[in-house]
């Protein structure tokens, strides 16, 4: 008999695949599928599902270290946090837990990671203790303490920006249009040099030519601005995060590899925000961290565009290989090495 992938189970790669892509790519919970199942006239229960979820992240977690050795040993990152619901069986309710989402820009490997759904600055300390490059967030001021850290460079994401001026459009129309003027400018150079398909030399020349001058006026426009406006309204608001964070929002014209925003990591977290609204939660802080697992390889999948199920039935059918042989790398498991695999085989 093939060695199957979780010892003692009938559960074949094939089916433990489509388990998870049901529920991680097309968001169907559990409970649904076993319903799917049951009106096909087969019968399994839901601790046996929930033991093949338990078994397969178990399975994963070793090459998902790997991948967090990875990412976080690259230059240059994007990091993000979204909300993922967790029972809490003392208050017998859902609270609001956090995942974390790590993206390496230039090799597009992204990696989740949770820490019992906590985004305190402790959480950041651990996990980017040793990191050295160059990381873009949000205006979030956990991220404040790399400032000045030697060997990080933190810059920030115009897309936040954007946004705060267009929330404040009701309420001050003039101003919050004058500012999204402005920032569609920035976009505008980098709409260019996408077109041109420009080099990061190429790319840094023009931002240095066209995008610096309009940061500056920018910049005088929103110190004149300030005093002028309600500190809690939206345009008030918008304008002071802005400017506060300006000097991290201006700094991706110093290298033509970094980018504008952090709009490709935010679209590597919308998987767990459509999924959350069908799975609705998370049992306990385990499970969420088996999502996280889980979410890390699929992700990688998506950004290398391999074939979700092709990739987890080859992980699985493949990774007891990896047990006794330590002269092997678990990177070679990975999404983007088996797309490599894959083409010179072809």
């Amino acid at each position: 008999m093939p060695l199957l992938p979780i010892p003692k189970s009938y559960a074949g790669a094939s089916l433990l695949a489509d388990i998870l892509i049901d529920k991680y790519v097309n968001h169907l919970p559990f409970y649904r599928q076993i319903q799917m199942f049951r009106q096909q006239g087969i019968s399994i229960a839901p601790a046996t599902i929930n033991g093949w979820f338990q078994d397969v992240a178990d399975l994963m977690r070793p090459t998902w270290y790997r991948l967090r050795e990875l990412v976080l040993g690259s230059d240059y990152i994007q990091s993000d946090e979204t909300t993922i619901p967790i029972i809490n069986n003392e208050k017998h309710q859902t609270i609001k837990g956090y995942i974390w989402m790590i993206r390496a820009v230039m090799s597009e490997l992204v990696f989740f990671h949770y820490d019992h759904g906590s985004r305190a600055q402790k959480v950041a300390l651990q996990l980017f203790k040793d990191f050295q490059g160059v990381i873009q967030t949000d205006g979030y001021a956990v991220y404040d303490i790399y400032e000045n850290k030697k060997g990080v460079l933190p810059i920030g994401c115009w897309a936040h920006s954007r946004r705060a001026f267009e929330e404040a459009l009701k309420e001050d129309k003039a101003r919050a249009s004058y500012a999204l003027e402005q920032i569609g400018l920035l976009y505008d150079v980098e709409r260019r040099a996408d077109q041109q398909n420009l080099s990061c030399q190429e790319r840094a020349e023009l931002r240095t030519r066209l995008s610096y001058p309009i940061m500056v006026a920018f910049e005088k426009w929103l110190v004149n601005e300030y005093p002028k406006v309600l500190p809690k309204g939206r345009i008030g608001k918008a304008i002071r995060y802005t400017y506060g964070i300006y000097h991290k929002l201006t700094r991706y014209h110093l290298d033509g590899r970094l980018k504008i925003d952090n709009n490709l990591g935010e679209n590597a977290i919308r998987p767990i925000a459509l999924g959350r609204k069908n799975w609705l939660f998370c049992d306990n802080d385990d499970a969420a961290e088996n999502a996280a697992i889980v979410y890390s390889m699929l992700g990688c999948c998506k950004a290398s565009d391999v074939n979700f199920r092709d990739w987890l039935i080859y992980f699985l059918n493949n990774v007891h290989s990896y047990d006794n042989d330590y002269s092997k790398d678990l990177a070679d498991l990975l999404p983007h090495n088996f797309k490599k695999a894959q083409t010179v085989t072809n």
